[in-house]
C-alpha cells in the first residue's frame, strides 16, 4: 500500500515535466482542464496555469532531488523522455524509479501525456489529457 501510494505520487510528480523544458513546445497560459488516469483511477482538475512554465519548474525540482533526465527525443509532435530517480523518503528508505514519458502535442492548447514507470519493481501507468478551456478569471 505504501509503495502504491509512493508510486502514484512519484508518477504524478514525473508527469508534470521530467524533461528538459527548453526542448518542449510552448503551451499557452490560461485555464486548463486535466483529465488524469492513474492505474485505472480517474482524477480531473482545472487550474489556471502555464504548462510550459510548470514543466520547467518541475524539471529543476527533479534534477535538484537527484533525478537524471534524458534529453528529449522529438519526432513530429511527439516528445519522448525518461527519468531515473532515487529519492530519499521521510523514514530513511530510498525509492527508485524509472519512467518513460511520451508527450503528444495536438496544439498550443491541447496535449496528451503517457507515463510508464517502474518504482521499486512495481509498474504503474498514467495518462493525462490536458486542454486549455479559456482565459484565467480576472
Amino acid at each position: 500500500m505504501i509503495v502504491a501510494t509512493a508510486t502514484a505520487l512519484l508518477v504524478s510528480t514525473l508527469l508534470c515535466g521530467a524533461a528538459v523544458a527548453d526542448d518542449l513546445p510552448a503551451l499557452r497560459q490560461g485555464l486548463w482542464n486535466f483529465q488524469r488516469t492513474v492505474n485505472g483511477k480517474k482524477i480531473e482538475s482545472t487550474k489556471c496555469t502555464s504548462p510550459t512554465e510548470d514543466m520547467k519548474k518541475m524539471s529543476a525540482k527533479l534534477e535538484k532531488s537527484g533525478c537524471r533526465l534524458s534529453p528529449v527525443k522529438k519526432s513530429g509532435n511527439v516528445y519522448t523522455y525518461t527519468a531515473d530517480c532515487s529519492l530519499k523518503m521521510p523514514k530513511g528508505a530510498t525509492l527508485n524509479s524509472r519512467s518513460t514519458s511520451v508527450l503528444t502535442v495536438e496544439s498550443d492548447s491541447s496535449y496528451r501525456l503517457e507515463v510508464n514507470a517502474v518504482t521499486d519493481g512495481q509498474a504503474s501507468k498514467e495518462r493525462l489529457v490536458a486542454k486549455r478551456i479559456g482565459d484565467c478569471p480576472k
